[in-house]
């Protein structure tokens, strides 16, 4: 066998022992990633739709208002989402219009 075949299978060996040493910490973090696009899933759901303010979201979500919040704003940080109007006392949020719609609705 050549040096590298022998490195290879020691990368390989330690590698195992990582997983079996953090195993616990991988299936807690898989399943908190499991849930955070469950959540998101679910609010983008509802912000197809149309506008909606957080504690509307939170409802429609069946999750908390400060963990929708958070989403929202996680969200509007990276244009994923934009700020409506408001509607009294809470900002709406929704789905930013794609720049493909509205160049088809100009061409027609």
């Amino acid at each position: 066998m050549s040096q590298e075949d022998n490195g290879r299978k020691e990368n390989k060996a330690v590698l195992k022992e990582l997983r079996a040493a953090r195993k616990e910490q991988i299936q807690k973090t898989t399943a908190r990633v499991k849930a955070q696009k469950k959540a998101l899933k679910a609010i983008k759901a509802h912000l197809e739709k149309g506008p909606a303010t957080v504690p509307e979201v939170a409802a429609a979500a069946g999750m908390p208002t400060d963990e929708v919040l958070w989403y929202l704003a996680a969200l509007k940080k990276y244009g994923e989402i934009v700020e409506a109007e408001k509607d009294g006392d809470y900002f709406q949020y929704a789905l930013p219009e794609k720049a493909g719609a509205s160049q088809e609705e100009t061409a027609s």
